[in-house]
């Protein structure tokens, strides 16, 4: 098996290979060149990694390819996809579980089957989520500098008490479903909004309510849904105005899931008490690389990095060394049934109202 690093120069061929990876940071190789080393198919499949996106420009260069290996924010739109078929690739595996940059119905439309990583150590992420809370809420981040510069005062630190408060999960998948159990322990008052329910989350002594309910009634919202057209902008200025004061909104999965301006208002009003994001609508521009000699063009992401009680990561709910595991043993192995069967078909297919 070839094994090539990714150049920026993306004029390079990759017309010898098999297998193209896009989007690749140097900590996803290793999980994957030993996922496919444990199935045994070091000698049969040709892989190359690239550090840049796959979109519209660089899909031509998938000349002779067969799969292509893309994550969140590659660009997988209907021009990309017809490229793409026009130089023979037949199967999409997406490295992550959101298939919202894929056009999977022109995708389908093509003959090229579609593959993603529906669940892979949903922990991971609900631990980042209640990380965002508790920083948030006891305001550790600000302690820690402030201990760094000799500075013990205790002055603007005051938290709250999880106990009691009462908490909104939006979606109720694995992930949604791993805070609840966290916060559960916490001794939190914990209401869901799914479109289905989850006989077993209810069994554990949350409630599913509607969203309005949900809005007018958490402390604390987080949200844990895909992002489609029925969620997109689920958080925008009428679902703000109906929260409470000081409200705390999470969002660690899909970045426009949340209208940008409407949070910026939110937190300009004090009608948002904290805000902690994973994710960004535009993310794709800044996220996985590094920008600390840049001037960010984002003047909505910069406005909300100017808020003292906001709180900004870079999209590492899912970065653990056993989420990088699941996600690599699956995908590994969503190519390997795509390779034997033709056809793509197994539990991991995306079909275009998955």
């Amino acid at each position: 098996m070839q094994r090539t690093d990714a150049k920026d120069n993306v004029e390079s061929s990759i017309e010898s290979k098999n297998i193209a990876f896009f989007s690749t940071q140097p900590y996803d190789k290793a999980p994957f060149l030993q996922q496919v080393a444990v199935a045994g198919l070091d000698n049969e499949w040709d892989i190359q990694f690239h550090s840049y996106s796959l979109t519209p420009s660089t899909a031509h260069l998938c000349k002779n390819t067969e799969a292509v290996v893309v994550f969140v924010n590659d660009q997988v739109d209907a021009e990309c996809i017809a490229i793409l078929h026009k130089h023979g690739v037949k199967h999409i595996a997406l490295r992550c579980a959101g298939f919202n940059n894929v056009d999977v119905k022109a995708a389908l439309s093509k003959g090229i089957s579609v593959s993603r990583v529906p669940a892979y150590s949903p922990q991971s992420v609900a631990e980042h989520t209640l990380a965002l809370i508790l920083t948030l809420n006891r305001k550790t981040h600000k302690a820690y500098n402030r201990v760094r510069e000799g500075n013990f005062s205790l002055n603007g630190l005051m938290g709250f008490t999880l106990h009691g408060k009462t908490i909104g999960i939006i979606g109720t998948g694995s992930i949604g479903k791993a805070v609840i159990s966290i916060l559960t322990g916490f001794g939190c008052n914990i209401l869901c909004y799914d479109i289905i329910e989850d006989k077993t989350i209810v069994n554990a002594g949350a409630h599913y309510v509607s969203l309005d309910t949900l809005l007018t009634e958490s402390h604390i919202i987080s949200l844990h849904c895909p992002l489609n057209e029925r969620t997109f902008h689920i958080i925008d200025s009428n679902a703000i105005n109906r929260m409470p004061d000081d409200v705390m909104i999470i969002n660690t999965s899909r970045g426009a899931l949340v209208d940008s301006k409407a949070i910026i208002k939110g937190l300009k009003s004090k009608k948002i008490g904290f805000l902690g994001l994973d994710v960004y609508e535009q993310e794709s521009e800044l996220f996985f690389s590094d920008h600390s000699g840049d001037v960010i063009q984002d003047d909505d992401f910069q406005r909300l990095t100017t808020f003292p009680n906001v709180v900004i990561t870079g999209h590492q709910g899912f970065f653990t060394e056993e989420a990088l595991r699941e996600i690599a043993s699956t995908t590994v192995s969503n190519i390997q049934h795509y390779r034997s069967t033709k056809t793509g078909q197994n539990n991991n297919i995306v079909l275009p109202d998955s």
